[in-house]
């Protein structure tokens, strides 16, 4: 499995400090309901939601367009909370390599 996988799987399942280390300054998510968050909104809304209990990545495509630093994954996402609650949405996340690491520019969910 690529390691960019893990990353975003560890992403649904490790809560805000996950993301501030992953997160680029500039990233951007985009959620149907709640509309375009930033990096501050995105943090914000993670700490006062709660966490997934585990979460399966199906129908799992990877590229990297044309020669560029850019790594695209979509995929469809099934996760559960504690208290049962279940969640199905298509999503797709761009890392880029900005200064030497590995960090989230954009995630979008679009749930079913």
């Amino acid at each position: 499995m690529h390691e960019l996988w893990k990353i975003e799987r560890g992403l649904w399942l490790d809560g805000a400090e996950a993301y501030r280390a992953r997160m680029a300054d500039s990233c951007l998510m985009v959620f149907g309901p709640t509309g375009i968050l930033d990096r501050d909104r995105i943090l914000a809304a993670l700490e006062a939601a709660p966490r997934w209990r585990d979460v399966e990545l199906s129908e799992m495509a990877l590229t990297t367009p044309g020669d560029s630093v850019a790594v695209v994954l979509a995929y469809k996402a099934r996760a559960r909370r504690d208290d049962g609650e279940d969640y199905q949405a298509l999503c797709s996340s761009t890392y880029l390599v900005l200064e030497g690491e590995v960090k989230l520019v954009q995630h979008q969910q679009t749930p079913l």
